[in-house]
């Protein structure tokens, strides 16, 4: 379990949260959400031990997140960044291969071959046939797929999505959350996702967690959650909320503005 309790932090001296307090169970998909600049990326930093905030405090199983060394905390925690991964001129295998660091010892080697693994990610993130190009002649969007690889290959309990879907148009959308989500339920992961859409949001989490104004305005299932009065209080805007025919998930129509 991770539990973030009394969360105070600001970010180039300007409050962000203020008394935030969540926690995230083992084996279930959540998903933050809220307007831009409401602090949703910082949270995700401070759960993954990058930052520290100016008071409370986060725990990983009851021990202070801090505690960990950085390689102990990567054999069970990966992050995947909103800025994804840089045009660098190394190989898509090359890069997914990377997720194996915290496994290696100082010489680069592992004690147990790791090439199955690396192929079941690349095969899982559709990169077979681009596995010896350079990151360098790949899309925004197929390098984001190759960074989801390497998080895959890391073999992490909890995953840490920034923005995931950036850069990717509504197929490759649907195959990241999809393949995250079928990895998530295989292998019981806890899975922790900020995410601007909220139909995506409501489609895939469990659970959702709803910042506003620096704390948590709610948290739950996106049935109790997603409602007209908490999108209009949290987003100032009116909508309309429907189930999914499918589903029965709620999506969120928008309405616009008939008077301007």
């Amino acid at each position: 379990m991770i539990e973030a309790r009394g969360i105070v932090q600001s970010v180039e001296g300007r409050p962000v949260l203020n008394n935030l307090s969540c926690s995230f169970q083992k084996g279930r998909m959540y998903g933050i959400i809220g307007p831009n600049g409401v602090g949703k990326s910082t949270l995700l930093h401070l759960l993954s031990g990058v930052e520290q905030p100016k008071q409370g405090e986060v725990l990983l199983n009851g021990r202070s997140i801090y505690s960990f060394p950085r390689k102990q905390l990567a054999r069970q925690m990966a992050v995947l960044q909103q800025s994804g991964l840089p045009p660098v001129g190394f190989s898509v295998r090359e890069v997914v291969s990377m997720g194996r660091y915290p496994f290696q010892n100082w010489l680069g080697n592992e004690e147990h071959d790791s090439e199955t693994t690396i192929d079941e990610a690349l095969t899982a993130m559709g990169l077979r046939e681009l596995e010896h190009r350079k990151m360098d002649q790949l899309s925004g969007g197929e390098r984001q797929r190759v960074a989801l690889a390497k998080l895959m290959a890391q073999e992490p309990s909890i995953i840490l999505l920034d923005e995931p879907t950036t850069y990717l148009d509504i197929g490759f959308q649907v195959q990241l959350l999809d393949t995250v989500r079928a990895w998530q339920r295989e292998r019981k992961l806890t899975v922790i996702a900020v995410l601007h859409d909220l139909n995506l949001a409501s489609l895939y989490c469990d659970e959702l967690v709803v910042l506003h104004r620096g704390t948590v305005a709610a948290a739950g299932t996106p049935q109790a959650v997603l409602t007209s009065a908490l999108i209009e209080q949290v987003y100032e805007t009116v909508t309309a909320v429907i189930e999914h025919p499918l589903t029965g998930t709620p999506q969120i129509m928008l309405q616009p503005n008939s008077n301007k």
